[in-house]
């Protein structure tokens, strides 16, 4: 009797290893019919963040230059907007803009010595615009024209700058030989 149960347990044991699936080989993307392999898809909210952590502020506000709208019927965005000869020849009053990830500099446009910075900001894009934020404003500059034409809003408690008055349009220093009258010349104000 001993006998037919050990054989009978022998017979199960040998039926059910040979109907277990197939150990998956090293190498082999087959598997068992029953697991099936789902793609998680990653959340809008974190694709925001990593756009938002490998936001670049670009190169352009390294060095903005004050600018005017001095021929605002002209089609040519070279001569509508231009210098604005009193506040860089004359009274040597308007501010230059310098942006990077530590910092957003106001200098005067004859002393760059003369300087406000600020370090506690954050910055976004959306489209057009850039935007920062400090405690006390936001910042948005805006591409206006295909050159590097940029409009300045400033919303927030009033920004005075001592010698800085800050223009509404701004170029990039090395667009501005492009734009007209971009030279004081022999002017001795």
């Amino acid at each position: 009797m001993m006998k037919n149960v050990i054989t009978s347990f022998s017979i199960a044991i040998t039926l059910l290893t040979s109907c277990s699936p197939a150990t998956e080989k090293k190498g082999d993307k087959t598997a068992s019919p029953d697991v099936k392999t789902v793609p998680v898809p990653v959340s809008k909210t974190d694709q925001e963040k990593k756009s938002v952590s490998e936001l670049e502020i670009p190169n352009d506000f390294t060095s903005l230059v004050p600018i005017d709208i001095l021929n605002g019927k002209s089609t040519n965005v070279y001569d509508k907007y231009g210098t604005e000869f009193s506040g860089n020849c004359y009274s040597c009053d308007l501010a230059s803009l310098s942006i990077t990830k530590k910092q957003i500099r106001w200098s005067n446009v004859c002393d760059e010595k003369d300087t406000f910075e600020i370090r506690d900001f954050s910055y976004s894009t959306e489209g057009n615009k850039t935007i920062f934020k400090t405690p006390e404003r936001t910042y948005i500059l805006t591409r206006i024209e295909k050159t590097p034409v940029y409009e300045l809003a400033i919303e927030g408690q009033d920004l005075k700058l001592n010698n800085k008055r800050i223009s509404k349009y701004f170029t990039t220093k090395k667009a501005l030989p492009l734009f007209k009258e971009h030279d004081c010349g022999d002017f001795e104000g």
